[in-house]
């Protein structure tokens, strides 16, 4: 068993007894040149500001690490229950500034530097995003381990640590161009490596069954391909509260570093071939899985996630307590985000019978009320599953545990619904067929005591569709947990002037209490005010336009309308139907229809997954419609269509801040939640937006005066989809018609001829999923309602204002006091200061 630190009763040194680091500008200013002039061997001749955010980061890290074992300290002595959130992400960006904040130490440090002749902002910019994500899924855990440091709850994050992030996105000929983004490069100054927390992970092999001496089935998994997961570990501090918790993020490394047989002999490849095919499974985020190597990797991923959590969560149970797992499941809960760590509840099944000896109905009885699932998504295709095939051959062990929980759970329906054969086939966790496929969801559910969607529509379309056989077998296990995200990285940090603003006018309690915002409301009223609150907008569009000037390299007019829709590039994100409209008004600008106009700037950025095709077009035709509307010496400061390249969080802190109207406009009944909505909302942006995911809590919250609705409910989705005919709606409305002749004569793409076929093929096709055409009136109706309400300075203000006043709903705080409340049942911890 591996050595665990601080659990000896009587260490070599008594850690408890060193004073704590000091938090004034004399301390940091010595801790900087220490680490910059000795641990970096930098002197005043260095002009690499990389350097200087070392130094700050390593004098910051040191603060955090004493908290961290103050708080480990608090949980080990209180015998708290535990609580492990397994994610395949953690979109963390970056963590400096975000850490001075948690600390309280910001102003502090700022005038530290100032005297070392450093900028704080310069130092910021320094640090790479940590590439551990994609999207919303792992800027949501991030958030979400964020929270739980805040609320002092005993939460452990377990991920994996990407060699290589998602990719660089840039952009050429108005094309995706992805490139390796080596976000390690350089190293990672806030982790720690713990090898000995190593955990050594199967796979392949075969499995051998067998009876003990008192006739107990013994299985053994032998003659696998082992590699082992080596934990590092980076401290999540909550605000300003002592508490930092953990997130543990796995590297997959070969079990030695060559064979020296091989390499003595000259085969230089092949003895390190063992150790590079190992380091694979975490040197790339969400390899492309179109090939059946990609599966393979993606599978491998997601398993070596799941059975080193597990691993090291029962290594330090039997650590305390040995091998009795009698209230293992009182002490320990295990939340799965998404589909993907599903694997966890076969996983743990083995340990337990296999490893530990614990009986199926043992083992089935502490899995089923350790594991909680987090659904993300209603697009059905978005459900993983896994041939059978594969996973007798990578897991074979586990593909055993899994039809036997299979059996044993179509026992249950059998006997529930007697005689129902198409009840059991629809919800076995065997899809049969040629290619038998394991449904991940499904083994979620079963082994699951808690099943929840992230906002109220997504949970009720997930009991009456997705899952609703489940739902009548088992409707307790259902719940929602509307999603949020913290007001501390996405309002204090990222919004620092807003921030002051707030504070001066309601106090700081909005930190930990969102919902404190309400206060605000009032205000919306006062002139001097909203006064205030334009000039901190206006100042965030204008440090908007420096931040992305020189890589537009378009003029941009801060007093226009700026118009921003930025998520992953998919088609029921419908960014499509964004572009339609942009295509509408560059046409009515062509025509002479601009009595009246409103200036308006439309910035587009996500990526597109390498192996989307219809998202890169999306992508090359919005970058060929902004290429002539900016060519266009008609068009002017009339209207700019722009594709910011490269989006990630740090880039999203710049956006949020300078948007006017947020983009939230994807196919109702398709968008689980969404998180940006609630970023533009908290900065004061206002939304147009369809009845989808989070918009609807976001529309009641703020009032439907306060938000630009349009579009079909998706009620009335499902009613037109049987006879949904584009063409006809085309015929019947002139604006529509224009648009999409100017698509279809290949206005813009007159040096291409064809590319964007595909395009205008699917959005005419009355099999469209996303159906595009049957909202595009209703929203461009809408869109004039914002032009309105935009050129009326004091009604937008004041429509901001109470934007902002209402988002108190939408903290990650009140999310995960939801789901301590209501699914884990941890008790908030407060950390142990060991000395004053």
């Amino acid at each position: 068993m591996p050595h665990r630190i601080f659990e000896k009763s009587t260490p070599h040194v008594d850690i408890s007894k060193l004073p704590h680091l000091g938090m004034n500008k004399k301390d940091f200013i010595e801790d900087f040149k220490r680490y910059y002039g000795h641990r970096l061997g930098r002197d005043a001749n260095c002009r690499s500001l990389h350097y200087a955010y070392e130094a700050l980061a390593l004098a910051i890290s040191d603060r955090l690490i004493e908290r961290w074992k103050d708080t480990y300290n608090a949980y080990r002595e209180s015998n708290c229950k535990r609580g492990f959130y397994l994610s395949m992400e953690f979109l963390m960006g970056r963590s400096l500034s975000n850490a001075m904040l948690n600390l309280g130490v910001t102003d502090v440090i700022s005038k530290a530097l100032y005297d070392l002749g450093l900028e704080l902002e310069e130092l910021v910019d320094a640090e790479s995003d940590a590439g551990l994500g994609n999207g919303g899924l792992g800027r949501l855990a991030a958030c979400f381990i964020d929270s739980c440091a805040t609320l002092q709850l005993p939460v452990t994050g377990y991920g994996l640590r990407y060699e290589y992030g998602m990719f660089s996105q840039t952009i050429v000929n108005g094309e995706q161009i992805e490139n390796p983004d080596h976000w390690l490069k350089n190293g990672n100054i806030w982790e720690i490596e713990r090898l000995e927390y190593a955990q050594k992970i199967k796979f392949g092999g075969h499995t051998e069954h067998s009876f003990d001496e008192h006739g107990n089935k013994v299985t053994r998994w032998v003659d696998t391909h082992d590699v082992l997961a080596v934990p590092y570990d980076t401290p999540v501090p909550g605000y300003q509260n002592r508490t930092v918790n953990v997130l543990r993020l796995w590297k997959a490394t070969a079990t030695s570093n060559f064979d020296l047989q091989e390499f003595n002999a000259g085969d230089y490849a092949e003895a390190v071939a063992a150790k590079n095919s190992a380091e694979n499974i975490t040197m790339v985020l969400y390899p492309n899985d179109a090939n059946e190597n990609g599966k393979v990797l993606r599978l491998r991923q997601q398993y070596l996630l799941a059975s080193a959590s597990l691993q090291d969560v029962i290594c330090l149970w039997v650590g305390r307590r040995g091998h009795d797992f009698t209230h293992f499941a009182e002490k320990n809960c295990f939340q799965l985000n998404d589909t993907h760590p599903s694997i966890a509840v076969a996983e743990l099944m083995r340990l337990l019978m296999d490893e530990h000896k614990l009986s199926w109905n043992q083992a089935w009885a502490i899995t089923s009320k350790t594991m909680a699932y987090t659904n993300h998504t209603l697009l059905p295709e978005a459900l993983e599953k896994w041939s059978v095939g594969l996973m007798q051959a990578l897991l074979p062990r586990l593909m055993e545990i899994i039809f036997e929980i299979n059996a044993r759970f179509l026992s249950e329906v059998s006997a529930r619904w007697p005689g129902d054969g198409a009840r059991l086939a629809r919800m076995s966790i065997i899809e049969e067929g040629g290619d038998k496929q394991v449904r991940m969801a499904y083994l979620a559910i079963v082994g699951s005591y808690s099943i929840n969607g992230v906002a109220e529509l997504h949970s009720k379309l997930l009991q009456q569709g997705l899952f609703k056989d489940f739902y009548e077998l088992w409707p307790a296990k259902f719940n929602n947990k509307t999603n949020g995200v913290t007001p501390r990285r996405w309002l204090a940090a990222c919004n620092p002037d807003l921030a002051e603003l707030i504070t001066k006018t309601i106090g700081d309690g909005w930190l930990t209490d969102l919902s404190q915002l309400a206060k605000l409301k009032p205000h919306a009223d006062n002139k001097a005010f909203r006064k205030a609150w334009t000039q901190v907008q206006l100042a965030n569009k204008q440090r908007l336009i420096e931040y992305k000037k020189e890589e537009i390299g378009i003029e941009l007019n801060v007093n226009a309308l700026f118009d921003i829709q930025v998520k992953r590039i998919h088609e029921y994100k419908r960014q499509l139907l964004n572009v339609l409209h942009v295509i509408h008004l560059y046409d009515r600008i062509k025509r002479g229809d601009t009595a009246n106009w409103t200036n308006r700037c439309v910035l587009i950025a996500g990526k597109a997954a390498p192996g989307y095709a219809m998202a890169k077009k999306i992508i090359k035709l919005i970058n060929n419609v902004g290429n002539v509307i900016h060519n266009d010496p008609e068009v002017g400061d009339k209207l700019k269509l722009i594709f910011l390249p490269n989006y990630r969080v740090s880039a999203m802190e710049r956006i949020c801040t300078g948007a006017d109207l947020s983009e939230q406009i994807s196919t109702a009944g398709k968008e689980a939640s969404g998180t940006g909505n609630m970023k533009f909302m908290m900065n004061g942006a206002l939304t147009i937006g369809t009845l989808d995911g989070a918009n609807i809590e976001i529309r009641e919250e703020v009032g439907e005066e306060n938000f630009f609705l349009f579009g079909l409910t998706e009620e009335q989705v499902q009613e037109l989809r049987p006879h949904y005919n584009p063409w006809a709606m085309i015929a019947e409305d002139n604006d529509l018609q224009r648009v999409m002749n100017l698509l279809e004569s290949g206005h813009f793409n007159q040096f291409e001829p064809g590319i964007f076929n595909d395009i205008v093929n699917s959005i005419k096709s009355p099999h469209d999923p996303w159906m595009t055409i049957a909202d595009f009136r209703s929203y461009v109706d809408a869109q004039k309602q914002v032009e309105i309400a935009y050129n009326d300075k004091e009604r937008w203000t004041r429509m901001s204002i109470l934007n902002c006043a209402s988002s108190g709903k939408f903290s990650t705080d009140r999310t995960i006091a939801e789901y301590n409340n209501e699914i884990w049942k941890l008790t908030p911890t407060a950390a142990i200061k060991s000395q004053d």
